[in-house]
This record gives structure tokens, sequence and C-alpha cells, in this order.
């Protein structure tokens, strides 16, 4: 095979994946999984406070590893054939980093700081710093909040910066500027030395970081120092330019030439979020709602004109984010599979913590717990009178972002059981879905259909019919199992001039669909009843049990 070859890299929240792909056709040649060590470890993490803290090695060391891993599954002159590397990241998760651009924990005064780490996107310790900002941003005649929903959230990079100033003098006297993730890799894989000369990505600017056309750049420096003196300057350390995916940040430096077997000439594209270049992965049309759906869901929407009017309640409005000439849409949820895996582990603590059970087993019962209990829901008829959840297990990202907010189970009797409030919960991830759906509709945005991406699509048929059933609309499931990181490659096949736009690399490079989930007709009525009552139970826990502030 002679055909120019390209790798796609998404860095998820568990583990980096990466394929090597045929550009010509989208074939994926090999494709590699690594976990990352310390992460896995729990390292530098503290559930209890919503601390979720990543260490720079934990990207590095398992970039390396999976690059390299899918050249040894080659012939060896495929090598040769990569023209081109784009990597997608979870975000926001933004980094402190010293004039050099490298990050603070990567030299020996912070090597073991949390601070100076990588703040994972669904770290909530800035809970209060978000609130701080919303309330700051009214104090302006000019909205710099309209293209990010009207919510800022503490998901959200300068959120997570104030907060990390606030808290650690140290690394707040050695940072120079903070990065996101997706910017950082590319710049580490050029060989980029001076943060100034660092290509950030519209996607993460725009959608996190209040970068906007219509500010010619980011709020000015006087609304970030009102908000906190610590924050002077800052702004203006982040340039005002940004770029769409399909750009060129460079080529691999020699140092990492060498170390993964590629030639300098593989160019390597700039970076964005996992879910946006997933929905590009996954042949997104216009307003047809791409859902990554995995541990949280993101959901991304684009329109091929741009809109007289901003979105309320969304996570962001950019033109260019998902695919360059068209406006990039996203939503969420911050919490999807993590609500099943909450499930599953309270089922398992007594099997794991009093029984003594074999290793072996107790990994036999985990892999499957999931499964079993979908089989069982899922010969279950709904019912207006069955337990009722409400799906806020990590906070609300979309509609208006409020991550002080909490789940709850309702309607639970001494009949209620294992499998009903499993059902319960599912449901409620469902109900968020059409909750999403509604706020891009209501606004006058339609949407015409669901692409589903992801684990829980493919392997899940419970959850995607009973989705189908609740929004009443079709899902499209895509055939590719990495979406994300062939999103990556396309962007890759495009920043290396084997194609001249992403729509061209979609083309020829998308894997197409495998099935097609229909609404029942028989449920879809019962599930509107139940919708309504989710909604109704979710005004009484926002206005009446929770400070919104």
């Amino acid at each position: 095979m002679n055909n120019p070859c390209v790798i796609g890299v998404d860095f998820g929240s568990d583990s980096v994946r990466a394929i090597l792909v045929d550009a010509t056709n989208g074939q994926e040649l090999a494709s590699r999984v690594s976990y990352y060590p310390r992460w896995k470890k729990g390292l530098y993490c503290n559930p209890g406070t919503n601390q979720f803290r990543q260490h720079p090695l934990d990207y590095l060391e398992t970039i390396e590893e999976v690059i390299k891993g899918c050249l040894s599954d080659v012939e060896a002159q495929t090598a040769n054939l990569v023209v081109g590397i784009s990597v997608d990241t979870t975000g926001s998760t933004p980094v402190a980093v010293n004039r050099e651009g490298k990050p603070l924990a990567m030299t020996p005064e912070f090597a073991e700081n949390p601070n100076a780490m990588f703040v994972l996107w669904k770290d909530h310790t800035s809970i209060k710093e978000a609130s701080e900002i919303n309330q700051h941003a009214t104090k302006y005649k000019t909205d710099y909040l309209k293209y990010v929903g009207g919510v800022y959230s503490s998901e959200w990079f300068w959120a997570k910066m104030l907060h990390i100033l606030r808290v650690d003098e140290k690394v707040q006297r050695a940072a120079y500027t903070w990065v996101e993730h997706c910017d950082w890799i590319p710049f580490e894989l050029t060989g980029g030395k001076d943060v100034t000369q660092l290509k950030r990505g519209v996607c993460a600017a725009g959608h996190k970081g209040l970068w906007a056309e219509e500010f010619n750049g980011y709020p000015p420096n006087e609304f970030f120092t009102a908000l906190d003196p610590l924050l002077k300057d800052q702004v203006q350390r982040l340039g005002t330019q940004t770029y769409t995916s399909d750009q060129v940040v460079g080529n691999l430096s020699s140092e990492w030439a060498e170390k993964l077997g590629l030639s300098r000439n593989v160019v390597v594209g700039v970076g964005a979020f996992d879910c946006h270049m997933g929905a590009v992965g996954g042949e997104i049309e216009p307003y047809y709602l791409s859902k990554i759906v995995g541990t949280s869901t993101c959901d991304i929407l684009v329109t091929p004109e741009k809109l007289d009017f901003t979105l309320k309640g969304i996570c962001g409005q950019v033109n260019g984010s998902v695919i360059p000439n068209m406006v990039g849409l996203e939503a969420g949820q911050s919490a999807f599979g993590d609500a099943y895996a909450w499930f599953k582990n309270i089922l398992m603590w007594p099997l794991q913590h009093i029984y003594e059970l074999e290793e072996s087993m107790l990994q036999g019962i985990e892999s499957t717990l999931l499964l079993k209990l979908s089989e069982k829901a899922n010969e279950i008829v709904p019912d207006v009178k069955h337990p009722l959840a409400v799906d806020w297990l990590n906070g609300r990202r979309t509609p208006f972002a409020n991550q002080n907010l909490k789940a709850s189970i309702l309607d639970l009797n001494l009949a209620s059981d294992t499998i009903s409030l499993f059902r319960a919960i599912v449901e409620s991830t469902c109900f968020g879905a059409r909750k999403i759906a509604e706020c891009f509709v209501e606004q006058g945005v339609p949407v015409k259909g669901i692409i589903a991406m992801g684990g829980i699509p493919k392997k899940s048929p419970f959850i995607m019919q009973m989705m189908a059933d609740i929004l009443n609309m079709p899902i499209k499931v895509h055939k590719s199992d990495q979406t994300c990181a062939l999103g990556a490659a396309m962007f890759a096949a495009v920043a290396a001039n084997v194609y001249s736009n992403v729509g061209e690399a979609m083309a020829k490079m998308g894997h197409g669909f495998e099935q097609t989930y229909y609404p029942n007709s028989e449920v879809v009525g019962i599930y509107q009843k139940r919708y309504e009552r989710y909604i109704a139970a979710g005004d009484v826990l926002e206005n009446n049990l929770y400070d919104v502030q």
C-alpha cells in the first residue's frame, strides 16, 4: 500500500486511543488504547471534594505507547506513509504552564502538586468561582456570556484558573499562563518552547474561554481584573487569534519524530475537544444532534449559516468550532454512563468489602452486571407510577449549567426493587437528553434527528431504544468504535492537504451507520407523562432544595 496515512488520537477521561487510518478511504489499519497509569491508581484526585487532576506525564507516556503500538501492528514501511497527526481531548481541561509552555507539574518543585496538573473537565472545585463570574458579568453592558449560553460553568477554563490561583500561591507565582489540554499536546508534539507562540484552537477558546469574534478576542483585561486582581493581565497572555482544526500547528519535532519512528515531515493539526472532532468522525449533518455518549454526554449541532441570535442555556455557540464556516452549538450532560457506574458501584460494594470473593469472580460480576440489569429492566413495561429519578448525579451541564444540583429518586415504596431503580436511573438520563433537544427546538433551532456515538450506543440496545422512545425521534448509531479518533484523523488528512476541506474528508473517510432505532408508538405517550413529572420534580428540587448560587 502506498496511500497516505494519518493518525487520530483521542484523549478520554481514563485512557488515550489512537488509530492509524488510510487517508484515502478511512480504513482503520491499526488501533491501540492505553490507560493513564497515575490516574488509574487514583492519584491526585479526591472524589469527595470533586477534585479530579491528571498528571501531564500520563498523557505523554500513553500517546507514545499508542502511536508506537499502532505502527508496530502494520508493515514497517507504513510509518513512511504517515502525513499527519491530529488530537482531541476532554475539555475544559486546562493546566498552569511556565513561559516555555511546560506544565508546572513537569518541573521538580511541582511534580506532586495536583494544582500544577491538568484540571480535568469534571473537576467541580471551582463552583464558587463560576458563580462569581456569572454575577460579575451582569455588571457590564456587553454580555460577555452570550456565546456560552448565558451561564458560566465550574467545568470551564476561567473558573478553574481562578480557583487554583486563589488556593495555591506557589502555583500563582510560577504560572505564566494557562493552556487547554487540546492546545498543549500539538504544541508539545511540534517542539514548542515559547508559550506565546502556542496556537489556541477556536473550539476550546470559544466554548470555554469566552473568546468571540464580536469581542475581537476575549473580554477585556478590566473585566477579569475587576473580578479578581489575581487575573490581572492573564487575558493578555492568551493572545487574540484562534484557529480552526483544519489548520496546521507545525511539523513533528525531531525529538518526537525519533521517539515515534515517524518523519519530521508529518504535520500536526490544531487540536479540539473530543465531542467536536467526534461529531465530524460521526458524519454530522446540519440540524442533526450528534451525541457522544459515554461517562457524560457531549451534544453537538451545526448550522450552515450564522445565527442572528444567541441561544440560552447551552455550552457555546462558536463559528468554526466543529466544521469551518459552520456554527458549532454544544450542550451535554455531566453524567450519563457515570450514573450507571454509580449504581453498579453501590451494588458491588458488599461483594468487594464484606464477602471474601476471588478477584476473578468479582471482575466477572462487575463486567456483566449492567448488561444483566438491562436485560431484566427491558422486560418491564413502563408505567406512570414507577419510581422516577432526576439525573443530576454530577450536577447539570445543559440546559443552564448548575453544578450545585443533586440527583434524586422519587416515588419509592416497599415494592421498589433493584431493577425498577436501575430503570429509573436509565430513564432519567434519557429525559435529560430530551431536555437538551428541546432547549434547541424551543429557541428556534430544529433538531431533525439524533446521531449517536460512543460505547453505550453500540453496547446497549435497551438504553438506545428507550432514548428513541423518550425523544420520539429516530437515532442513528455510527459504525465506528472510535468516532472521536476517526474525526481527529479526518482533520489530520485536511491539515496534511490530502483533502481540501472537512466535508470531503467526511465523505471519503466516513464509516457510515450500523443501526437506526425508531420510536415505539405504544410507549411514547407513557414516557411523555413521565417526562412531564420529571420536569416538575426537577423544578421542585432546583427551586426549593438547593442554593443555586
